[in-house]
């Protein structure tokens, strides 16, 4: 690259950052004016909002409701956002910003709810334990995608892959009345396709893109054509045994904590491990270093003597093997049977969770928990008596997928030769 070529691009990016920094500033003052203009003003000046902090059917860790004054409490919002919007038109939050937007988002969603309990009474604590359970999908398939793109290869078949492992799950679990085996059914059946995809897009260099679709058109057709000739009409073969709430000793009474992350089943507990052993593995350990150089320099990595296609290999089975825990979760840690098209793209929300957390497992599952709350607010809006239809909440998480791929969040830091076949020389 010649030094013009550099210094053009080096406006370039100058630019987008302007541009992104006054964009993202003008949206966060936009959200303190909503909040205060749509909610606070509209709100009667002696209305409490009484959330309860203990989620329903708990036995353990229950806290003190929490009774807020609703008007003083979103004219406290607001004045927050703004502040947060004017600072990042003024001078920016740097790598900061996308943490400072989704705080302001949470400020919406939590004004919002103060807004629709004012002088009423909702159950806060079992709407985040709700929220945890919905993000474990979005998050499982987010650390899929990064598993995959680490190591240079475009996944966009997490979805079909989380749907096969969903039927799977559900037919080994009903006909073993054990629900281990149906998770390891559903495990086995996404890292088959996994393979497929290795074999389609490492071996004979198809576009992942189309590879990963192809998967997805098969796993959708596959499922719904099984489900209604069979599992319709045979209910035994679809009524497998659900995980049950684990308590864990000790953690699982502390206040509000301990209810909604500490007394839920095995899949949040999964959730939790893989993130962790998934952030020291791919940062802390010559397995990472390895997995990560394939995704950004193959040839470079190959040169060190770094096998690239085992090690791109790895990468989209551990892909689909998470994949298949995320699908499993469905039918085996949630509704107890499989529905035709369950998974209701949750897997291409955890691509956009993956790109908002920045191909980061501790920003991938921040993400999803968002997506999770954004989720879990529909199904209480009805409890409320809300004007505003639960469909339209249910849309939340939709239409924060199309503001995070649409670019809002800014540019990632994509690997660098994802989605690139490597030919060795």
């Amino acid at each position: 690259m010649t030094t013009n070529s550099r210094v053009i691009e080096h406006k370039r990016v100058v630019e987008v950052s302007s541009t992104r920094k006054l964009v993202v500033g003008i949206v966060e003052v936009l959200i303190g004016l909503l909040i205060y203009f749509i909610f606070a003003l509209k709100t009667a000046s002696g209305a409490l909002t009484r959330f309860v902090m203990t989620p329903g059917g708990i036995d353990q860790g229950f806290m003190a409701d929490w009774i807020l004054p609703s008007k003083i409490t979103l004219t406290v919002l607001a004045i927050a956002a703004l502040l947060i919007g004017i600072y990042q038109l003024i001078r920016g939050f740097g790598r900061w910003t996308n943490l400072m937007v989704g705080i302001c988002a949470l400020f919406l969603i939590f004004g919002f709810l103060v807004w629709q309990a004012a002088d009423k009474q909702l159950n806060l604590a079992g709407m985040l334990s709700s929220a945890v359970l919905l993000a474990v999908p979005i998050t499982l398939g987010a650390f899929s995608g990064i598993l995959a793109e680490r190591s240079g290869i475009v996944n966009i078949s997490i979805e079909g892959m989380m749907l096969m492992a969903s039927m799977v799950a559900a037919i080994v679990g009903s006909v073993t009345k054990n629900p281990w085996l149906g998770l390891l059914g559903g495990i086995l059946s996404s890292i088959l396709l996994a393979l497929i995809l290795g074999v389609l897009s490492i071996k004979y260099k198809v576009n992942q893109t189309i590879s990963g679709t192809v998967i997805n058109i098969f796993s959708a057709g596959l499922t719904a054509f099984i489900s209604q000739k069979f599992l319709q009409h045979t209910p035994l073969l679809n009524t497998p045994k659900l995980f049950p709430r684990v308590p864990i000793p000790g953690l699982a009474s502390i206040p509000l904590i301990g209810p909604i992350l500490f007394n839920q089943n095995i899949f949040v507990y999964l959730m939790f491990v893989i993130l962790i052993v998934l952030q020291l593995a791919l940062f802390e350990t010559r397995w990472g270093l390895r997995l990560r150089s394939v995704g950004e320099h193959p040839k470079a990595a190959d040169t060190l003597g770094i096998n690239v296609i085992r090690t791109r290999y790895m990468g989209v089975i551990l892909s689909g093997l998470v994949a298949g825990i995320a699908g499993s979760f469905f039918t085996l840690g949630s509704v107890g049977r499989f529905d035709e098209g369950m998974t209701a793209g949750k897997g291409f929300i955890g691509l956009a969770a993956m790109i908002f957390g920045n191909w980061m497992p501790v920003g991938a599952i921040g993400a999803g928990m968002l997506f999770g709350f954004a989720d879990a607010i529909g199904s209480k809006l009805s409890l409320l008596g809300s004007a505003i239809p639960p469909q339209f909440m249910a849309m939340a998480p939709y239409l924060i997928t199309m503001i995070v791929l649409a670019g809002f969040i800014g540019k990632g830091q994509a690997p660098a030769a994802e989605g690139e076949p490597y030919e060795k020389e």
